[in-house]
């Protein structure tokens, strides 16, 4: 296996060496300019190699170094079956633990560093997390096995020492002998306890598995059942290692279950944290319920009127998913909040009047508009009763009745009360000068009924948001175009609001023409 290994290992440094040449073109934030929050990018080729190399490149050169490929491939060769053969291996296991280290440093902070980047969803974060539990758990399995060769190693030199055949050491270090001595040392008994760990002969100790693993022909199984007791002692803590009095054993143990409870509370950290957002909603939820139910039982609501008000307070809590839409707009820039509007009131443009509006108009309008539910069953309306709001539907089936008889059903995009909007238009007056702007003191009365068929998610459109645009844009309003739509408005409009329409238009019209005469 010497070359498949070093050439997977000069794979991993090519990897690496990557990175390498990846930092000497990589630009990054000056750090003096944090201070006042400017985050100046620094991408002058220059300036990134002398920043690189006052700090990573010495670490990371002494990673790409390729000096367990030399020592396996020529320095070891030379001393297999020689008395310097197990300082040999001393030396490959100091090399590679001397690199791994600070080559698991750079793996987590280049990985902790792309992950704002490119790992923004809680599922690719997951997933990283969980490819660096392999990591480790790949890595505690490969010292296991290779500690557990060392110890079958340590117990093969002392049947040696303890046996009266000379230079037997030889045949440890992978050497080759033949005749009486080969024969000596395959009978010899100390020597074959070594390969039975049942025999107590040893003090394996947390190795004991390890010891029969070692005789094992077959790369792939070693490497699958040390690999599956890494991981099993990561997730476990080590709580059933039984280690001997050895001390680097015992120090071992220690750093395994060390690495086991550092994933542990990474891993129940981040699961603690998703269980706590979704208990932090739960537990607001469930205290506005107390609220709600100790304002019902102060004002000794009817019970038929409780049961309204916790399904309206259920269903908003449903629509809104818990979230204040108004705080969340308010926190981003300007510029932001009118384009997420424009987007979200798009079907504002459905009603003809806001159609041939300017944008400034538009945007005045949206900025206004305000999330509303209604239960099923519940009343917008009113015949009778004062208009005192617009409704756009966005989700939802409502009902629109009259005394006639005439019943229209109301669905997803449209609108109900956009005769205030032409009320208003129709009523306001501007001073000659065009300074003062008067609104009309009457209030508008609804000829029809409009009653919810299901849960309806409407955004609406307030009497005093409707004042507040006619008193800023009473000008735009009584422009050509708008009077247009309202005389044509039969064309675009529903039938029953483009007869209500031409009526008021009818009506204005022979005022006008009796103040005249």
């Amino acid at each position: 296996m010497r070359t498949p290994l070093v050439l997977v290992r000069s794979i991993n440094d090519l990897i690496y060496l990557s990175n390498i040449l990846l930092q000497f073109r990589l630009a990054y934030v000056f750090p003096g300019s944090r201070v006042l929050g400017a985050d100046d990018l620094v991408d002058h080729p220059k300036k990134i190699a002398l920043n690189y190399l006052k700090s990573y490149f010495l670490v990371d050169l002494f990673i790409v170094l390729p000096l367990p490929q030399i020592i396996i491939l020529f320095v070891l060769p030379k001393f297999m079956g020689s008395s310097g053969a197990n300082y040999a291996t001393y030396l490959v296991r100091a090399m590679i633990f001397l690199q791994q280290f600070p080559r698991l440093f750079r793996f987590l902070q280049i990985v902790r560093s792309t992950t704002a980047f490119i790992l923004e969803q809680a599922l690719a974060k997951d997933i990283k997390n969980l490819l660096i539990f392999m990591l480790c758990g790949h890595f505690v399995g490969s010292c296991w096995y290779r500690f557990g060769l060392q110890r079958v190693n340590q117990c093969l030199r002392d049947a040696c020492y303890n046996s009266d055949i000379n230079d037997c050491s030889v045949l440890i270090d992978c050497g080759h002998a033949f005749g009486e001595k080969l024969d000596m040392w395959k009978n010899n008994t100390n020597a074959a306890a070594c390969l039975d760990a049942s025999s107590g002969a040893f003090s394996y100790g947390i190795y004991e598995v390890a010891v029969p693993l070692t005789v094992e022909v077959g790369v792939i199984r070693k490497y699958v059942f040390a690999l599956f007791w890494g991981y099993q002692q990561v997730i476990t803590l080590a709580d059933n290692l039984s280690p001997s009095y050895f001390v680097w054993e015992v120090l071992f143990a220690m750093a395994i279950m060390v690495l086991g409870l550092c994933f542990f509370a990474l891993f129940i950290g981040n699961i603690q944290s998703y269980l706590h957002t979704l208990r932090h909603r739960r537990l607001e939820m469930e205290l506005r319920g107390r609220d709600v139910e100790q304002w019902l039982s102060h004002r000794r609501i009817p019970e038929d009127l409780r049961r309204r008000v916790r399904m309206a307070e259920r269903y908003n809590w449903a629509a809104t998913r818990g979230v204040n839409e108004e705080m969340l707009m308010e926190n981003l820039p300007e510029d932001l909040q009118t384009d997420i509007r424009r987007h979200l009131f798009k079907f504002v443009k459905k009603v003809r009047v806001f159609s041939l509006m300017d944008e400034p108009i538009l945007d005045a309008i949206c900025d206004r508009l305000k999330p509303k539910a209604y239960m099923k069953g519940s009343r917008i309306l009113t015949q009778g009763g004062f208009v005192e709001k617009m409704v756009f539907v966005v989700r939802g089936k409502l009902e629109s009745f009259g005394a006639d008889g005439t019943r229209v059903t109301l669905s997803d995009g449209d609108v109900c009360g956009e005769e205030l909007l032409t009320w208003y238009i129709e009523r306001v007056s501007i001073s000659t000068d065009g300074k003062k702007v008067r609104l009309p003191r009457q209030r508008l009365v609804s000829n029809r009924t409009v009653k919810c068929l299901t849960n309806v998610e409407v955004f609406s459109l307030r009497l005093a948001d409707l004042e507040d645009l006619t008193i800023l844009f009473a000008g735009s309003m009584h422009n050509p175009r708008v009077q247009g739509a309202m005389r044509y408005g039969s064309l675009y409009w529903r039938p029953l609001v483009a007869k209500r329409i031409q009526v008021a238009w009818r009506n204005r019209k022979k005022r006008r023409t009796s103040e005249s005469n």
